[in-house]
């Protein structure tokens, strides 16, 4: 196996691991287990948990924290591995490893505040935002390597980085449903306890500003502002799925290329599951498997958009 096949299997099996970290990530605030280990990096000052000490939290963050240093340690092998091929080569001439590796040091501190500050909604919503992030730059990276010819369609990728942009928001806002406790708040759909436009208190469900002295675990707004929060990110879901479906639809008339075909398909198939599973996150009262599940494919909607964007991004033959 020459070093550009061996690149490829380690970042497809990073790749991998990633997602599932995503997924791993959501499980542990679900199940309440962000701070089943209150300090950082260690649990109660071990690298195990205690056994005197051992509760199916504790462990479930300890789970997540060694994956997660796993990802760490792979990106780490991808940044050695692109830097030792020839200078002249495509994985080498990239900037991507570099790039994940700053992201992943920066996960890794947001992961050590996420602890340290008490669930602080803005810590853990900048913490899933960067696991989304790893995720879908590996996933352009892995393009990157691949021997896929990228064209260069300026207008589409305009239009591409809206929809990533509007994504990019939606998963903000779902981190600060789930960071402040409101993936309930509002019951029933389509309407929100009963009402399509429900009584709102913008300043306090989007003040920042919190105190990361206090434990956040269990959320501290009060119930309007939790209303609010689930109410704009159901508005989020509507605007962001209309606009990639548009999207979508309009690619696959203007591009012949089954490559484009394949991911525009996986793109909108994405979509209406993703939509479903926010249905049912309602309609059930966020059951666990659905409400992982419905990160997992907010994740893989992410990568598979930045796939579209590698081929539509670069200069090529039209």
């Amino acid at each position: 196996m020459n070093n550009n096949a061996a690149l490829r299997h380690l970042t497809t099996l990073t790749l991998s691991l990633a997602l599932f970290v995503v997924m791993l990530g959501a499980y542990t605030r679900l199940t309440d287990a962000g701070l089943g280990c209150p300090d950082w990096p260690g649990c109660y000052g071990h690298l195990i948990v205690p056994q005197n000490l051992q509760t199916t939290q504790a462990w479930t963050e300890m789970i997540h924290r060694y994956l997660a240093g796993t990802l760490g340690v792979l990106i780490l092998l991808i940044v050695f591995m692109s830097s030792r091929l020839r200078s002249n080569d495509q994985a080498s001439s990239s900037i991507l490893p570099w790039l994940l590796l700053i992201l992943v040091a920066g996960q890794a501190t947001l992961g050590m505040w996420t602890v340290t500050c008490k669930l602080l909604p803005v810590v853990v919503m900048s913490h899933l935002l960067g696991g989304f992030f790893i995720f879908a730059t590996l996933c352009y990276y892995r393009w990157h390597l691949s021997a896929t010819t990228p064209q260069h369609h300026a207008f589409w990728r305009v239009l591409l980085n809206l929809g990533i942009a509007l994504l990019l928001c939606q998963i903000a806002l779902g981190g600060w449903v789930s960071s402040n406790y409101a993936g309930i708040a509002c019951i029933g759909f389509p309407q929100c306890n009963g009402a399509w436009i429900p009584t709102l208190d913008i300043t306090h469900a989007f003040n920042v500003v919190l105190s990361s002295n206090i434990n956040h675990q269990g959320g501290l707004l009060d119930n309007t502002a939790r209303v609010t929060i689930q109410w704009f990110h159901r508005l989020g879901a509507l605007v962001t799925a209309s606009y990639l479906l548009l999207l979508g639809m309009a690619l696959v008339i203007h591009f012949k290329s089954p490559l484009v075909r394949r991911l525009v398909s996986l793109v909108i198939g994405l979509v209406v599951v993703q939509c479903l599973l926010g249905v049912v996150n309602v309609i059930y009262l966020l059951p666990l498997w659905a409400a992982v599940l419905h990160n997992g494919v907010a994740a893989t909607l992410l990568g598979s958009l930045f796939s579209l964007h590698y081929y539509l991004s670069s200069p090529g033959e039209k």
